[in-house]
């Protein structure tokens, strides 16, 4: 066996001969059935050389469109936000670009400061007193607080509001399986959760309550008021909120609202828009839930010197613990994504997120009054919000619009058709980013009305037709 080719012909031809078989067919076919097996080689090509590839892969790359090719008002939970050059700088320094998850931790006494002070920093936004090194992505974080409220609890049912994110709800619903639990989804109303149906959703087996906050409408929730109706309805109900760590430079922190839990997608962060990622999920939670969250929990110390150094305190996977006690089996803190995500929040500083949020809160006040102002487009609701918002389109092709922009330069924002479909066919939603100038949304909606109108049009001509 060879340092890069992981089994040779001859080490092939000794491990068959000692099972005794005589050939890796032979092997398979006694464990799959001769008609499930491919009968030809598969139809690969050739293989080429370093510049064919590189051309070849040059090529797909050309074929897609980033943030950075369009202005884009696309967010639905990922967000165009700019990232300073000091992130970058930083997160390739290789003490943190070449680390994986620190199995020998003590060792690597930088990499758990900078856990540490991200879980300061989390906490510090959130106002819940305890915070892990992060997990995936935002629904994750939203399954594993869900599953955290049923190992305090031991109750079954998730009540979570309509207005979380979709692939949160899908994904809830995906592990609940596993959990024995059930979802119960409480609808909308007029943009925010509708409080009598929440109310009336709770019972003495519900183990945890969601919400999200702003929704996935954009619309600012009544967190407080949700959190009192949860429990009144169910005594040991675990309240979760899931949060754009963004817009709490303007809202009120989850820990003061009545949340136990903070959970959310950490992108907007400092993590640029890269295809689907990079991403991290943040968790934050009450004291006495420290010893049921998952993943890793870095903390403070003093060495024999008295000298200050850091250790994993907390390490509740399957891997350190009996399995029976393990809250999760998350592999990964997302380290190098969470530095992102704590170097941002140190380049910002405590008077900059606050000013960030309010530059967002008023640049989306202005295109939200802006668009609604066009001839075709309507406010899907009227609520406050911070960052997003969802108009309709009546009697309009959505998904058609979006393409006409996208043929202009400008990508308007997600077709709720996408993600609701037969609820919202003719709604769009729209993120607004500092990134996002008066220019470049005057320019959205001069194109919102061209596209409009260019489809009232045509249905006219075909009618008269």
């Amino acid at each position: 066996m060879t340092r890069y080719t992981p089994a040779t012909d001859a080490d092939q031809e000794a491990m068959l001969a000692a099972v005794g078989v005589g050939s890796i067919r032979d092997l398979l076919a006694e464990q799959i059935p001769e008609a499930l097996l491919l009968q030809e080689p598969l139809d690969l090509p050739d293989g080429q050389s370093e510049q064919e590839v590189y051309t070849h892969l040059r090529d797909l790359a050309a074929r897609n469109t980033s943030a950075e090719d369009e202005v884009t008002f696309l967010g639905a939970g990922m967000y165009d936000h700019y990232v300073p050059a000091i992130i970058d700088m930083l997160m390739g320094r290789s003490e943190f670009l070449t680390p994986y998850t620190p199995y020998q931790p003590e060792v690597s006494q930088g990499g758990l400061q900078v856990m540490f002070e991200y879980q300061t920093a989390i906490s510090e936004l959130t106002a819940l007193p305890v915070s892990n090194a992060s997990v995936y992505e935002g629904p994750s974080a939203v399954a594993a607080a869900a599953y955290l409220a049923k190992l305090v609890n031991g109750r079954r049912r998730i009540v979570v509001s309509a207005g979380a994110h979709p692939h949160t709800i899908q994904t809830l619903r995906t592990l609940a399986v596993g959990y024995g639990s059930e979802v119960v989804v409480v609808p909308l109303k007029d943009g925010v959760t509708d409080a009598e149906a929440w109310a009336a959703a709770f019972d003495d087996d519900t183990s945890s309550a969601v919400v999200q906050q702003p929704n996935f409408l954009g619309a600012v929730e009544d967190v407080q008021a949700l959190a009192d109706a949860a429990r009144a309805g169910g005594p040991k109900a675990v309240v979760i909120g899931a949060y754009d760590p963004i817009t709490l430079g303007v809202l009120a922190p989850p820990g003061e609202v009545g949340v136990d839990v903070a959970v959310g997608e950490g992108q907007s962060l400092g993590n640029r828009l890269d295809f689907g990622g990079p991403s991290f999920g943040f968790f934050a939670a009450r004291e006495a839930f420290l010893r049921r969250m998952p993943g890793r929990i870095a903390g403070e110390t003093t060495d024999v010197d008295g000298r200050r150094g850091f250790v994993l305190t907390l390490q509740t996977r399957e891997q350190h613990i009996r399995r029976e006690k393990a809250t999760s089996n998350i592999c990964t803190s997302q380290a190098l994504n969470a530095l992102a995500g704590v170097v941002y929040l140190s380049w910002l500083g405590r008077e900059g997120l606050p000013e960030l949020a309010n530059l967002l809160a008023q640049r989306t006040h202005y295109a939200r009054t802006t668009l609604a102002a066009v001839e075709g487009v309507e406010l899907l609701h009227e609520q406050p919000v911070v960052r997003e918002f969802a108009v309709r389109l009546p009697g309009v092709d959505v998904p058609q619009v979006v393409a006409y922009c996208q043929d202009h330069g400008v990508n308007p924002g997600l077709a709720l058709t996408r993600t609701h479909e037969g609820q919202f066919d003719d709604g769009l939603l729209v993120a607004i980013t500092e990134q996002r100038t008066k220019d470049e949304i005057d320019t959205l909606a001069r194109l919102l009305g061209d596209a409009i109108a260019a489809q009232r049009t045509g249905a006219r001509q075909e009618v008269s037709a």
